[in-house]
């Protein structure tokens, strides 16, 4: 005689999701951490984003903080610096156009031998 033993493949999948889990936990705890971490932050506090626009609104012809400006802006409001260029990235693209004294100054200076351009025959 053979005897047949049934098995529950529900107890032997938690026997193994068990065992995994013993195994594994820390590590799983960690992926977490890390997944947790990178989640997306969302808007920036209302008293950043002021004292940021009182930056863009004084420095509005030429919109781009130095090293120490961003280290002093991000100090004073709680940021860190990746978060200040990210806001001035996105802030020149939505919301700055460069004057015309401003091209003008940018197109000087990739000339530095003071050649005239010229269009359509005529000098610029």
């Amino acid at each position: 005689e053979i005897e047949v033993h049934e098995v529950d493949p529900r107890a032997e999948d938690r026997e193994l999701k068990d065992q995994l889990l013993r195994k594994y936990s820390g590590y799983f705890n960690s992926l977490k951490q890390e997944f947790l971490k990178k989640k997306k932050k969302g808007k920036l506090p209302k008293e950043a984003r002021q004292k940021l626009l009182e930056w863009w609104n004084v420095h509005y012809k030429w919109p781009y903080p130095s090293e120490t400006d961003k280290v002093s802006l991000a100090e004073s409001i709680g940021l860190d610096q990746k978060q200040i260029n990210n806001w001035f990235i996105n802030q020149r693209k939505r919301h700055w156009k460069p004057s015309e004294d401003i091209q003008f100054v940018i197109m000087d200076s990739l000339n530095p031998h003071g050649a005239s351009f010229y269009m359509d025959g005529a000098e610029c």
